[in-house]
């Protein structure tokens, strides 16, 4: 099997960097890199196949340890829009204010990522 392809984690904090600089008015070529490259980091640090994240149209992956679905909807799904993901992992909003705003859908009982957003690839370096 083809290995995963991988965002290089400097094109992922300068895309986030972008991103916080101007989240309006972020390139969309740098939105797509920085949503690409902070699913891949969640499914780094909560690795398995229990919970399908998306963030449309810009990516999607599975992740958090537990039973792997093989057909149809997933049993756990979180979906949020590319502004609402990029503000949880950076920390600029947290999972419960969003998920009580109605910015993200979950669903399932290992839906909830609160325990690893924000995620320190995306943390602010000082």
């Amino acid at each position: 099997m083809p290995p995963r392809r991988r965002t290089s984690p400097d094109d992922g904090r300068a895309a986030l960097d972008v991103w916080r600089a101007d989240p309006a008015a972020v390139p969309v070529a740098a939105r797509r890199t920085a949503v690409r490259f902070t699913l891949e980091e969640l499914a780094d640090v909560a690795p398995g196949n229990a919970v399908e994240v998306r963030v449309p149209p810009d990516g999607a992956v599975q992740a958090v340890e537990g039973p792997r679905h093989t057909r149809g909807t997933p049993p756990n799904v979180v979906e949020t829009d590319p502004a609402t993901w990029l503000s949880l992992v950076t920390g600029a909003t947290t999972w419960p204010d969003a998920v009580a705003a109605g910015a993200v859908r979950a669903s399932g009982e290992r839906a909830d990522l609160s325990a690893w957003l924000p995620l320190q690839a995306a943390r602010r370096r000082g």
